[in-house]
């Protein structure tokens, strides 16, 4: 908070001090970026090794600030990592440079609320009405598949209320929609909606759901539903989490904020580790404060991690099945006591590994008719868990009781 708090009261009281806001461009480097701004090189290498490997992180299309002086020297400048963490770079006067740090991203968050009269599509009067892009993304993508958008007449309406986060006056990340209400006509439907912005009718229970398919064939067989929940196993026989993943985690040891892009698992020192699925060695030895780690590439964009292992058991190249024994916990590296970190990234970026493990990794499997040139439909059931729904609901019908005007964004560029 205090670098954010210095950043703005510098560009708002220091003369010829302005505060610039870029987008990061694709396929540009963090060594590109000090470059362009004459800073040597050196400074790369006074960051440490551990706060080095997060610098990968930065992603086109994030927006980042400068803080610059009256001769377009750089003062300051915050580079988003994440929704949650940033890099903070200094003139360090004391140095005689620039100072570096990881730093929490400090955002507001706050509810708004909207009411969209339907003249054209969702997609368009959204637009129309709060003037920003993403959230017309969000209620069309809230309601597709639960409502058909072409049954909608003139002047029915689609109400919602949403969580949006901003950052130095501008909204930061997609828009949270929580509930949504549709009236067409005398019907009035509500559609909750999930972290990721599908909605839903229902919640709490198995929900049906229907896939159709097309095959040439005249049997009937049994065979996998397959999914990318279903093909991981866990990386330990017996389960206790001790530290979840998270972009913004207290380090024990460094004493500060840092992200935490991995699940630790607590065990005793000697555990047997197991590859959570078949793949390829591409990594085992010593990697800096993960200690002793094996890296296994996965089909599907997929590369586990296991980190401060006391022993490794698979050299790199080697292929393995899942369940194999791979190594033994340990505390090796940067460590509080013998655990597993486990890491888990998707196409070049950390996931939440817990969404993907499964106690239960065998494939379930469903009675499928083919039928020539014929559609065959399949009927499949999930379970719904969003929290807050009824809250949520019962927000939505305060606002519109209340004749709650919509907020109007306006004009403004997206942070993401």
């Amino acid at each position: 908070m205090k670098y954010i708090t210095i950043l703005i009261l510098v560009a708002t009281f220091t003369f010829g001090m302005k505060v610039a806001h870029y987008e990061w461009e694709d396929g540009r480097t963090f060594s590109e970026y000090i470059e362009s701004h004459n800073i040597p090189m050196s400074f790369i290498k006074s960051i440490s090794k551990e706060d080095q490997k997060f610098l990968e992180e930065i992603h086109r299309h994030y927006k980042y600030y400068e803080l610059k002086d009256d001769d377009g020297h750089l003062v300051q400048a915050l580079i988003p990592l994440s929704k949650e963490m940033q890099v903070h770079i200094f003139k360090d006067d004391t140095k005689s440079g620039y100072g570096f740090d990881i730093i929490p991203i400090e955002y507001k968050s706050a509810e708004y609320f909207a009411k969209i009269n339907i003249q054209n599509n969702p997609y368009t009067d959204t637009l129309k009405t709060v003037q920003d892009t993403n959230i017309a993304k969000r209620i069309s993508r809230a309601i597709k598949g639960v409502i058909d958008a072409k049954k909608l007449r003139k002047n029915d309406e689609i109400a919602f209320n949403y969580i949006q986060r901003t950052r130095l006056g501008k909204p930061f990340t997609m828009p949270n929609i929580k509930v949504v209400q549709v009236k067409m006509g005398k019907k009035t439907e509500f559609i909750y909606v999930d972290d990721d912005g599908y909605g839903y009718t229902q919640v709490g229970k198995s929900v049906a759901y229907t896939v159709t398919d097309k095959k040439k064939v005249t049997y009937t067989r049994r065979v996998p539903v397959r999914g990318k929940k279903a093909r991981f196993g866990m990386p330990l026989r017996h389960i206790r989490i001790t530290s979840s993943f998270s972009y913004k985690r207290y380090h024990p040891i460094l004493k500060r904020y840092r992200p935490h892009h991995g699940t630790d698992f607590g065990a005793r020192k000697g555990t047997p580790l197991l590859a959570v699925n078949s793949g390829k060695v591409i990594f085992s030895g010593w990697m800096g404060g993960y200690g002793k780690v094996i890296k296994i590439r996965h089909a599907g964009g997929y590369i586990s991690l296991y980190a401060h292992q006391s022993r490794l058991r698979v050299k790199r190249g080697q292929r393995v099945k899942k369940g194999q024994i791979i190594g033994y916990v340990g505390s090796t590296g940067r460590s509080t006591g013998p655990h597993l970190h486990f890491g888990l990234m998707k196409n070049g970026r950390w996931i939440n590994p817990m969404r993907v493990l499964r106690k239960k990794s065998a494939l379930r499997t469903v009675v499928k008719q083919f039928t020539k040139y014929k559609k065959v439909t399949t009927t499949k059931y999930r379970k719904i868990e969003i929290e807050g729904t009824k809250e949520n609901k019962k927000k939505l019908i305060g606002y519109l009781k209340n004749d709650t005007p919509s907020y109007i964004w306006g004009n403004i560029n997206h942070e993401k």
